[in-house]
């Protein structure tokens, strides 16, 4: 299997009650499997499509639109790949404190 590019977080907010990371990818990269420690709330920042792979090795493809947000709960284990053919960009909110 051909390994996939990375996809590039920086963070812009991390004051011990919030962290706010921007993910950029792109087309085929990979957050790589990792396991939130936090609620969160992802706001995109593109439109786009997310392949969400899980460790059970299922899949589920999610289309993102810009602008409209969606949370999840801590414990969530997944690795997260744009599937699309452009550029793709979310804004992670962690509530960490």
């Amino acid at each position: 299997m051909d390994e996939r590019a990375k996809a590039i977080p920086t963070v812009r907010i991390d004051n011990g009650r919030v962290k706010a990371t921007e993910w950029m990818f792109a087309p085929g990269a990979e957050t790589g499997r990792h396991r939130h420690e936090h609620d969160y709330v992802v706001v995109p920042l593109t439109d786009g499509e997310l392949l969400i792979e899980h460790p059970d090795g299922t899949s589920v493809t999610s289309q993102l639109i810009q602008g409209i947000p969606y949370a999840n709960v801590m414990g969530v284990d997944h690795n997260v790949v744009n599937s699309g053919k452009a550029n793709l960009a979310f804004l992670e909110i962690e509530i960490t404190g």
